[in-house]
């Protein structure tokens, strides 16, 4: 069995996953796991293989001794990368700017590359180049391959990818629509064509990645046309710690009236906004616990999130023309039978009708949730993006 590692590095977390590039979407990887708490005076590090769970916990000062100890972990149970036949390594890169629109065999080049896109993802692209660098030393002798989150999206009309700003300091200062979860959007788009089973040029669709992030995608055949994220990640739909879309003046009145440091106000809309800012939690199964029980807070926080994804659904459906297919993935997209249902509910006019049945049942792979009379057709299909870059990776090898 021919094995991708696909590494997921954080500013203090490294996820990591074995995965056969050519096992089914459903199927386990052959071995997982997540090193923790890098950084603090006590990590841990996580592995499930064989049905079982493993756990670690030792100081994590670094990524490299995070890595270093999730291949000794992986060793002695006869998974780590010398045990079996690995023929690349896949590393998740958040943002690629206008240099990078596919993935790329990592090179010394494209390492400084990758930093010189830092200051477009300083929260993000600083971890998920230590880990490429750490990755390297302890594994020299396999491909490395960069996939790209903004990838998908580099070719958007530059309609959709361009703010109403002023043009040579956007250019200046990168300032325009990147779009994020670009592999999951892109996965999930071309798992909709095979279950279709029409080429994917000839598929309106829309996609909805709908999880503690989520975005939403309107793809045009073989091309986005338009992506919720913007030059970060956090414009766009309610998410659940995250605002998305606001007045941008309302950054400005923070600031004047209340005296908050700029880095308050970063804080304040990407981690204590959203869902939480609202009702407190983000957890979607606490939300729904919540709004049994009445709770008004959760009752509200869950009708702004509907209506800001309504929003972006029917505007896609009008830039878009005709759609074929809408696809709800991701924790929420796949397992929230409730948000499904209200997100197209009362659209029988346009063409989308939900089976109450079908979208009712368990999320145990891709399916059909519309009524067979619906003229759009309405999926729930699972991302999986850690076999995407395993997929790509392996093309490498």
């Amino acid at each position: 069995m021919s094995l991708v590692l696909v590494l997921n590095s954080g500013s203090s977390s490294i996820k990591f996953q074995l995965v056969d590039p050519d096992q089914h979407a459903t199927d386990e990887p052959f071995a997982s796991g997540l090193v923790e708490q890098i950084g603090e005076p006590m990590g841990r590090v996580t592995l499930k293989h064989a049905g079982e769970k493993h756990v670690v916990e030792a100081p994590i000062p670094d990524h490299t001794v995070g890595l270093d100890l999730a291949f000794k972990l992986m060793a002695e149970h006869e998974c780590g990368p010398t045990d079996v036949e690995l023929v690349a390594v896949g590393h998740r890169l958040v943002h690629g700017g206008l240099v990078f629109s596919k993935p790329e065999l990592i090179t010394d080049q494209i390492v400084d590359l990758a930093r010189s896109l830092i200051p477009l993802a300083p929260l993000h692209n600083p971890a998920n180049i230590d880990g490429i660098e750490v990755a390297r030393k302890l594994l020299p002798d396999v491909p490395h391959v960069a996939v790209f989150d903004t990838g998908f999206f580099h070719g958007m009309p530059p309609a959709a990818a361009l703010y109403a700003v002023d043009k040579e300091l956007a250019a200046e200062t990168g300032v325009r629509r990147y779009g994020f979860h670009g592999t999951s959007h892109e996965y999930v788009s071309n798992k909709v064509a095979e279950l279709m089973e029409l080429p994917k040029a000839a598929i309106n669709q829309i996609t909805l990645h709908l999880g503690n992030g989520a975005s939403c995608a309107a793809i045009k055949g073989e091309q986005p046309i338009d992506t919720s994220m913007g030059m970060t990640p956090l414009a766009g739909l309610v998410m659940g710690t995250r605002s998305g879309d606001v007045d941008p003046g309302i950054v400005f009145h923070l600031h004047r009236t209340a005296g908050m440091p700029i880095d308050d106000i970063d804080e304040l809309l990407n981690k204590k906004s959203g869902v939480k800012g609202i009702a407190g939690v983000n957890d979607f199964r606490e939300l729904r616990r919540m709004i049994e029980e009445e709770n008004e807070d959760a009752w509200l926080a869950y009708n702004i999130y509907i209506h800001q994804l309504r929003r972006y659904i029917g505007s896609y459906m009008i830039s878009l023309g005709r759609v074929d297919a809408i696809t709800f993935t991701a924790g929420v997209g796949e397992n929230d039978s409730f948000v499904r249902a209200d997100a197209l509910a009362n659209l029988e006019m346009y063409g989308i009708k939900i089976d109450p049945e079908r979208n009712a049942l368990p999320n145990t792979g891709p399916r059909l949730i519309s009524a067979h009379d619906s003229v759009i057709k309405v999926w729930v299909v699972p991302t999986n993006e850690e076999l995407a870059i395993a997929r790509y990776a392996k093309a490498f090898a």
